[in-house]
């Protein structure tokens, strides 16, 4: 295409290893808080050993965010951490799943080790991948339809998990998580492998001035990065509040009936925004992604509203307003990871220091943070009004106890799963209107940060000071 610098071989290679990473995130995040409750353990004490797992969360992103920036190998930027990292993501996902017969309080030990473990593979993963796009090329709009045809192969890794990965649990299959998670995990390391030798990093060469910026000035430069500060920041509360993460089963199983019913839940979540992917990257060239992303978020919360209070009583009623709803919501759940390279090209034009590992950092946090929080609370909520845990290796045996739950227990499931998440994105629509980048000034900043136009240059061509 014309003025890209990749080849079409390394944007496969590229979209491949986010399938992979996809299958080893959606296993965790799509599975944990069913896996865990039907180990016999309490949801009210798995919440908190989560978010103390958060915690290490929280420093391992910061340290390895600056180390990102710091390091310097010959042979790239990403990519030597990519490599590093290949090992450890999947045998970390199996070890997860793996949970010997122990007591209650080494089981919690065993999650909060293991996923601290996983944890950090993640880390040493998600920040290089995200980063790669900004030394693969510096034009502004193939990074930003790389990673939207990438978005589509996420959401296909997610798709393989939800699909397969329920039916392999269910009554009629009754496979174990182990066994599941070895399965998926061996998939991941082979779609992974190419991208971590196949891709070429051109924007970026090892003899470019080493960055030395200390803590301080790490900071200074978090401060003065007001965007980066207001969307990330709005996407915490908006994902952390999330609580429909990891509930697919449990909703499926108590309130619709059969646990298979969240292969329906999965296809229309998948259904529309494969369509929409092949649309979006058009989309982009022509419109801001910021309003598609901001519009598509707010017609998804009013829907998100309405589907609450019609309740899930009426099963075509509910797979309707789903559909109507989820589509929107494509819109940000494909571009909200197109936004940080924007915020890095801000970062570095406002302060002159490069820190694009400070920026994906951000991102993996953020990401990771919200996603274990969510599962957090959710569960804690769900524990609130009254859930109980059966222990049982599949939903076959949760069968056969003839588990249930109280109605009070099945009303808090229903508000955990659509209630909550809906305000967390009403808080984050409303801080999102202090946003002010668009994609023509960030391409501005971006030639400006590359030495192709003078300050002076960028200055007089920006919408507006920034």
């Amino acid at each position: 295409m014309e003025n890209w610098m990749t080849q079409k071989s390394e944007r496969w290679y590229y979209y491949l290893y986010f399938s992979g990473q996809s299958v080893i995130n959606s296993i965790v995040n799509g599975f944990l808080s069913t896996y865990l409750p039907m180990k016999g353990i309490s949801t009210t004490a798995l919440a908190p050993v989560l978010f103390v797992v958060k915690a290490w969360d929280a420093v391992n992103d910061v340290i390895f965010g600056g180390i990102f920036d710091k390091v310097k190998f010959k042979n790239g930027k990403c990519i030597p951490w990519l490599k590093i990292s290949l090992p450890l993501l999947p045998l970390s996902t199996v070890l997860i799943f793996a949970m010997p017969n122990f007591s209650i309080p080494m089981k919690l030990f065993w999650c909060a080790v293991t996923y601290i473990l996983w944890d950090t593979g993640f880390t040493l993963s998600d920040v290089p991948a995200y980063g790669l796009v900004t030394t693969m090329t510096n034009n502004v709009q193939e990074r930003t339809a790389i990673m939207s045809y990438a978005r589509i192969f996420i959401a296909g890794g997610g798709l393989v998990v939800v699909g397969i990965g329920t039916l392999l649990v269910s009554q009629q299959v009754g496979m174990s998580y182990t066994a599941i998670a070895l399965i998926f995990s061996a998939i991941a390391l082979i779609a992974m492998l190419p991208g971590c030798f196949g891709i070429k990093e051109r924007n970026y060469s090892a003899a470019e001035k080493e960055e030395t910026f200390t803590f301080r000035e790490m900071f200074r430069y978090l401060r003065q990065n007001k965007y980066l500060l207001i969307y990330f920041g709005s996407t915490l509360i908006g994902g952390c509040m999330n609580t429909a993460v990891g509930l697919g089963l449990f909703v499926s199983y108590y309130l619709f009936g059969n646990e298979l019913f969240n292969l329906v839940l999965g296809a229309v979540q998948v259904i529309p925004g494969a369509i929409l992917a092949f649309i979006i990257p058009q989309m982009v060239k022509k419109i801001d992604k910021f309003k598609m992303f901001y519009w598509g978020l707010l017609l998804g919360t009013v829907f998100g509203l309405i589907m609450h209070f019609v309740g899930y009583q009426n099963l075509m009623l509910f797979i309707v307003l789903s559909i109507i709803r989820i589509i929107p919501l494509q819109f940000p759940a494909f571009l909200m990871f197109m936004f940080t390279p924007d915020c890095a090209e801000y970062g570095k034009y406002k302060t002159g220091i490069d820190a694009r590992g400070i920026s994906f950092a951000i991102q993996t946090f953020t990401t990771k943070f919200t996603s274990s929080i969510s599962i957090s609370l959710g569960l804690a909520l769900i524990g609130i009004f009254g859930f109980v845990s059966y222990e049982a290796d599949s939903f076959a045996e949760l069968s056969a106890m003839g588990a249930t739950q109280t109605p009070e227990a099945l009303r808090g499931l229903w508000a955990t799963y659509l209630l909550i998440p809906t305000i967390g994105a009403i808080i984050q629509l409303i801080l999102l209107l202090f946003y002010k980048l668009n994609d023509k000034d960030v391409q501005i900043m971006s030639d400006c940060n590359a030495g192709l136009i003078t300050r002076e240059e960028a200055e007089t061509s920006l919408s507006r000071k920034y």
